[in-house]
């Protein structure tokens, strides 16, 4: 009888704040054993009573289920995956198979986690490129400009950009200021002074250098080998 109050003691000295730091920026690779450590804390390992384990588990089940809703995990997709609470008796018949269950929870949240963040900087570098489409003729456009309209900082907004469409995202900016002014010339009877100016740049020269780096070709002879629209 004294065995089992000491063990409820010691199953009341779960630190379920390790349990949420672990969740929320634990990695896949040390997770099971900082799990393994925090259990070893309360000796988990003794724990023979199912009601026991029970208590140890809802602890870190409601845990689990408070912290993927934050990162945008529906109920239904986190019952259909665990369980309900009245229903993971079934998964505690043994220490084991509490064990095994309770490293799948915390394994499986730390990759939802993982998973949302990088469907997040995917929506974010995708509105990245979104806002440099419709603002290139912006002549102040720059890495910082697009970074703070985001809300990213610069140096991880590069980076995400880059990997996420293989180039920089000032190279981009060029790039899509260089598309739409062979479009100009080509197709409007603007001067080229002008079509530099309406796509962002106000240096005809620097425009210029720009434009032959992309095409191979100056503004001038661009426009005079292109097809004129009808």
């Amino acid at each position: 009888m004294n065995e089992k109050k000491d063990m409820v003691q010691d199953v009341k000295r779960l630190d379920i704040k390790k349990i949420e730091d672990l969740l929320q920026s634990g990695s896949l690779e040390s997770c099971d054993e900082i799990l393994d450590s925090i259990l070893s804390e309360v000796e988990y390992i003794r724990i023979k009573s199912l009601m026991i384990r029970l208590y140890v588990c809802m602890d870190i089940y409601v845990a689990a289920h408070t912290f993927a809703r934050k990162i945008g995990i529906s109920n239904e997709k986190f019952f259909g995956h665990f369980g309900t609470a009245d229903e993971i008796g079934t998964e505690l018949m043994t220490a084991d198979d509490t064990l095994k269950f309770l490293h799948k929870i915390v394994r499986d949240c730390i990759m939802w986690r993982i998973e949302s963040a990088k469907e997040s900087s995917r929506s974010i570098v995708a509105k990245a490129r979104d806002y440099i489409d419709k603002n290139y003729m912006n002549d102040e456009l720059s890495l910082l400009i697009v970074a703070e309209a985001v809300g990213l900082s610069p140096s991880y907004l590069s980076a995400q950009f880059k990997k996420e469409y293989g180039q920089n995202l000032s190279e981009y900016i060029a790039v899509a200021r260089i598309g739409h002014a062979r479009e100009l010339l080509c197709c409007t009877s603007k001067m080229i002074y002008e079509v530099a100016y309406d796509v962002g740049f106000r240096d005809y020269r620097y425009f210029s250098q720009i434009f032959k780096k992309y095409t191979g070709q100056t503004p001038r002879q661009f426009q005079n080998s292109a097809n004129v629209c009808p």
